[in-house]
């Protein structure tokens, strides 16, 4: 399962039902870079939580709705509403840690 990348429009959607991970990321982020192969890595490990990404340069309102200082950013939704929150790049152990209920 792919990472997908979302933007204002299709945002809320996405995250509405069940646990969605979303890492907000910029192209010219070394540590963003870093992080791409882990969430590939884990969303095929995870197949009932959606993987997505967005680009906190095409898409600074959803960056600034969630408050969004420092990237790459990681927050696990659970029904739409933020139920963990990571700043930093993290390991694939770390990511697993993050998902747990």
């Amino acid at each position: 399962m792919a990472v997908k990348e979302l933007n204002t429009a299709d945002f809320d959607a996405e995250i509405a039902s069940g646990k969605t991970v979303v890492d907000f990321f910029a192209t010219w982020c070394g540590p963003c870079k870093m992080m791409a192969p882990v969430l590939e890595a884990a969303s095929e490990k995870y197949k009932d939580i959606k993987f997505c990404k967005v680009d906190v340069d095409k898409d600074g309102a959803l960056a600034s709705r969630y408050g969004i200082m420092g990237v790459p950013t990681l927050i696990v939704f659970k029904d739409g509403e933020v139920a963990q929150k990571s700043v930093g790049a993290i390991s694939g152990d770390e990511l697993s840690e993050l998902l747990k209920d």
